[in-house]
């Protein structure tokens, strides 16, 4: 069993007095691909930008590579080596992909893949065709290659996906899972949020279904396939 590179224990956030989640717990292996799964609304959002430091978490015990991070700030979580791709993907629409790359730039650090934009390239051969293209003018699957993209080039042990698959043409999300799999055999950690079971199916080893703030399910993505009824009850709309 690979090391815990993520432990997420009693976490609790909150929006101005609405309580959004409810004691979630997660355990995240080095070197895998955990998918957080559940409807819309259903908290997968609150619970990323709780571990990144966005939203203030309550009461919980986040630790990342033996650290805690519960009561650190966003940047310094960052430069830790957690990356973070928000689900409206907000890259600079008037720099190109390249620029855009650089942005991201951070130095290298242990225990986690470097990348340089050229090697980027290799995993993003669309991104390589169009590196002079401002991001205003690329589509919606490409600016979420970009998305991605940058944040790598922060080097990151861990990165959290916030519904990447969203919007995305078939054919797009189907090369989207081919690439975050072949991150996965670079060595990188990472937690997807998604709707799309499919997707999930094709890119995680372990599943969590959340469903108003609570978790209702946790175990293999072999096992979540295999039943039809948790699917029914929580993810079918």
């Amino acid at each position: 069993m690979n090391p815990t590179l993520l432990s997420v224990n009693g976490l609790n956030a909150f929006y101005g007095r609405a309580h959004i989640l409810f004691d979630i717990a997660l355990q995240i292996r080095r070197g895998t691909v955990m998918a957080l799964l559940g409807r819309n609304g259903a908290g997968k959002s609150t619970t990323m930008k709780s571990i990144i430091g966005l939203v203030t978490p309550v009461g919980s015990e986040i630790t990342f590579d033996g650290l805690r991070i519960d009561a650190k700030p966003t940047y310094q979580i960052s430069r830790l080596g957690v990356g973070y791709v928000p689900e409206d993907r907000r890259i600079f629409s008037e720099l190109t992909v390249l620029e855009n790359l650089q942005v991201g730039l951070r130095p290298a650090r242990d225990n986690a893949p470097s990348w340089t934009a050229e090697r980027l390239f290799e995993i993003f051969p669309n991104l390589a065709s169009m590196r002079d293209r401002l991001g205003s003018r690329m589509s919606g699957g490409e600016q979420q290659m970009l998305a991605i993209a940058r944040t790598l080039m922060g080097n990151p042990t861990l990165v959290l996906l916030d519904e990447p698959s969203e919007g995305l043409a078939p054919k797009i999300v189907e090369q989207m899972a081919e690439t975050l799999r072949s991150l996965k055999s670079h060595g990188l950690t990472i937690l997807v949020s998604e709707q799309n079971l499919h997707f999930a199916k094709l890119i995680a080893d372990e599943a969590t279904i959340i469903e108003k703030g609570r978790i209702r399910f946790t175990g293999s993505m072999q096992q979540l396939a295999s039943d039809q009824e948790m699917q029914r009850e929580y993810l079918v709309a």
